[in-house]
C-alpha cells in the first residue's frame, strides 16, 4: 500500500511538470518566465500571448481532458464486459461516435441540419449529442450481444465489425457531401488537440466531471462486479442500474471527447492494463485514479 501511494504521490506531483513542458516547447521556444507573464499579467507581448493563451494553452487542457476520460472509459468497459481487449477503439464504441459526428457534420450536405450547424453553441453541443448517441448505441448493442458470445476472440472480432459497418456508412455520406465538408471531416478523423476553442473545453466539462466523479462513486460496485454478477447482488448493488449507468458513463466519456479530438487510439484499452502492471492491483479506487493520471502524462506527452 505505502508503494502505491508513492507511485500515485509521483504521478501526481509530475503531472505540473508534463503541463508546463507542454506549454513551453514547440516550434517557437516560449521561456517559462514569459509563459507566467503573460498568464497572469494583462501586458504582455502579443505574438506570445496569441500562441499561449490560444494555441498551447488550450491544447493541452484537451490533451488531460481526454488522457483522463479515454482510460476511465476503458476502465470502465474491461469491467463491464469482464474483457482485457475491451476499449473504446477496439469495440467500435469511438467508431459510433465518429458516425454520429459524421452524420451532424456530413448530413448537411443532403440538406437535413445545415440550419443547427450554422449556429456555433448549437453546433457545439450538437456534436456532443451526436457523438454520445453513436458511442451509445454501439455499447448497447454490444452489451446485448456479449452474454451470447463469451471467447475473448469473438468479441474481438463483434467490434472489428461494427467498425467496418460504421465506417462504410461514414463513405457514403461523404460520397454525398461536399468537398468543404469532406475536407474538415477528415482532418477530424486523424485525431488532433489542436483547433479547439476556449468555449469548447467549457462544454466537455460541463458534462465530463459529473460522470467522472460518478464513476469514483461506484469504485466499490465496480470491484464487486468484477468477482460477479451473484456476489455484487449479495452485497447490495443494484446490477441492472448498474449496469445501465455503466453503459452510459462509458459511452459518453469516449464519444464527447471523441467529437472534439477525433478518434484517440489504443489509450482506453492500453492505459488501464499499464496501470494494472504498476500498481499490481484490481481495486478501482487505486485503478481509477492511477488510470487518469497515467493517461494524461501519456497523452501530454
Amino acid at each position: 500500500m505505502q508503494k502505491t501511494t508513492t507511485y500515485l504521490v509521483i504521478l501526481a506531483l509530475c503531472l505540473p511538470i508534463s503541463f508546463a513542458a507542454d506549454i513551453v516547447f514547440g516550434s517557437v521556444y516560449i521561456p517559462l518566465r514569459d509563459i507566467v507573464h503573460t498568464i497572469f499579467s494583462s501586458t504582455t507581448q502579443q505574438n506570445y500571448a496569441a500562441i499561449v493563451l490560444e494555441i498551447r494553452l488550450p491544447r493541452v487542457i484537451v490533451a488531460c481532458i481526454t488522457g483522463i476520460a479515454l482510460p476511465i472509459s476503458g476502465l470502465l468497459m474491461q469491467t463491464f464486459f469482464r474483457n482485457p481487449l475491451a476499449g473504446p477503439d477496439v469495440l467500435g464504441i469511438s467508431t459510433g461516435a465518429s458516425l454520429g459526428v459524421a452524420i451532424f457534420s456530413l448530413a448537411g450536405g443532403v440538406g437535413s441540419i445545415a440550419i443547427i450547424t450554422s449556429t456555433n453553441i448549437l453546433s457545439s453541443w450538437g456534436y456532443i449529442l451526436a457523438a454520445g448517441i453513436g458511442s451509445c448505441i454501439i455499447m448497447i448493442i454490444i452489451a446485448a450481444i456479449t452474454p451470447k458470445v463469451r471467447d475473448t476472440a469473438s468479441l474481438l472480432i463483434i467490434g472489428i465489425m461494427f467498425s467496418s459497418i460504421t465506417s462504410a456508412i461514414v463513405s457514403i455520406l461523404q460520397y454525398f457531401s461536399n468537398p468543404q465538408q469532406i475536407h474538415e471531416f477528415l482532418l477530424w478523423t486523424f485525431g488532433s488537440f489542436s483547433g479547439i476553442q476556449k468555449q469548447q473545453i467549457w462544454y466537455m466539462l460541463y458534462i465530463l466531471i459529473p460522470i467522472l466523479s460518478y464513476t469514483f462513486f461506484i469504485q466499490k460496485s465496480l470491484n464487486a462486479l468484477l468477482i460477479g454478477e451473484n456476489y455484487a447482488r449479495s452485497m447490495g448493488v443494484n446490477i441492472p442500474f448498474l449496469r445501465i449507468s455503466i453503459v452510459i458513463s462509458a459511452s459518453l466519456l469516449a464519444g464527447i471527447v471523441t467529437a472534439y479530438t477525433g478518434p484517440i487510439g489504443f489509450v482506453g484499452m492500453a492505459v488501464p492494463h499499464i496501470a494494472r502492471m504498476i500498481f499490481k492491483t484490481a481495486n478501482h479506487k487505486i485503478l481509477l485514479i492511477g488510470s487518469a493520471l497515467i493517461g494524461a502524462h501519456i497523452l501530454m506527452i
